[in-house]
């Protein structure tokens, strides 16, 4: 059982960083349907004599070119993998009706139930315990000298799924494979960043689970654009970590009363106070606006579904005085906290956001 550890390289469309034998795979799938693959191979700029070196490698974008071609020409999505076609739109159709979920856990699910109805050569499974989510390939069929490149492909294109479907980073925290090693192993750190172990019982990617929990953030008009080039999406990574604002508003509403200083979150966070700073930035939110949204939230919380007094409700969600707790109600909603509860029309129609 060998494990590696990944490297910090990133991978870009410019660089020749995809193995060949991902290429050799495809044209094994024109040979196992008679079919010539000179075309694709002259259309993605790849000499037939480069088939012949293990240690060759392409450019993400040749790859993008190759196989966007053999599917048209084959009508084959999976491009041989399996023991009938998908033609082409079939997994278009699995993304649609994965995009109408309201969560990322919802999302999987579905694609992974939906998977079925395009194939039983190979099934998703969808697990979740101990604060891990599992998805798991389960082969019900020899997938032969294509099995490599079925199974790769097939939990990449899921994984850049899922984070483009969230427009987030999903940190894996393992990812297997059932076959030892490739000559190429280095280049799977590209593909799936975090720990890689082959000689597994299975392929399948593992997860923090509450990635599960971020909204779908996608919609039909997103859907159709990236379909156009939906490849890009199974070899660049984001950057971005949504799970960050959301484990921050966790914190925070877990004690809204409490000082919760930079310092605080991010040790809890297992982070650093810049990177902290630097990742709500890029998410367009700050920490003291986090704060005053879970002080509110919580407040408005006493306020309908209590009978503390004002000042009280103050006192529990962080603020020295009523008269101060007040001010900053107001400016969140528009109106009094007692006017609040007895239901009392806004000031304003357009109350001011948590700051």
């Amino acid at each position: 059982m060998k494990i590696l550890t990944p490297s910090p390289a990133e991978l870009t469309l410019g660089r020749a960083a995809t193995p060949i034998a991902f290429i050799r795979a495809i044209v094994t799938g024109y040979r196992r349907l008679g079919m010539d693959p000179a075309k694709a191979l002259a259309q993605a700029q790849i000499p037939p004599a480069l088939l012949d070196d293990p240690d060759a490698r392409v450019t993400a974008a040749q790859m993008e070119v190759m196989s966007g071609a053999a599917m048209q020409e084959l009508d084959d999505e999976t491009l041989g993998w399996f023991s009938r076609r998908l033609p082409w739109g079939s997994y278009g159709m699995l993304c649609r009706a994965s995009l109408t979920a309201p969560t990322l856990e919802v999302a999987l699910k579905r694609w992974c139930r939906h998977h079925r109805l395009l194939t039983d050569d190979i099934v998703l499974t969808f697990n979740q315990q101990r604060g891990s989510a599992t998805i798991r390939i389960v082969e019900h069929t020899a997938l032969g000298e294509l099995r490599e490149f079925c199974l790769v492909s097939t939990l990449r294109y899921l994984l850049g799924y899922a984070c483009w479907l969230v427009d987030s980073r999903i940190a894996l925290a393992e990812t297997t494979f059932p076959f030892p090693a490739p000559r190429h192993a280095d280049a799977y750190h590209y593909l799936f960043p975090g720990p890689v172990r082959f000689d597994a019982d299975a392929a399948s990617l593992s997860f923090d689970a509450r990635y599960l929990e971020l909204p779908v953030r996608r919609d039909e008009k997103a859907l159709q654009a990236m379909l156009q080039r939906a490849l890009p999406l199974t070899v660049l990574q984001y950057r971005r970590d949504r799970l960050l604002v959301h484990s921050v508003a966790q914190i925070l509403a877990a004690d809204a009363a409490a000082a919760h200083t930079a310092e605080d979150v991010a040790a809890q966070l297992n982070t650093s106070v810049r990177t902290l700073h630097r990742q709500l930035k890029e998410e367009g939110v700050s920490l003291q606006r986090l704060k005053n949204e879970a002080r509110r939230e919580r407040a408005i919380k006493l306020l309908l579904q209590t009978r503390k007094p004002v000042k009280q409700v103050a006192a529990a969600v962080g603020f020295d005085s009523e008269k101060s707790f007040a001010r900053a109600f107001r400016e969140w909603t528009g109106v009094a906290p007692s006017a609040y509860r007895t239901g009392a029309p806004a000031e304003t129609s357009h109350p001011a956001p948590p700051r």
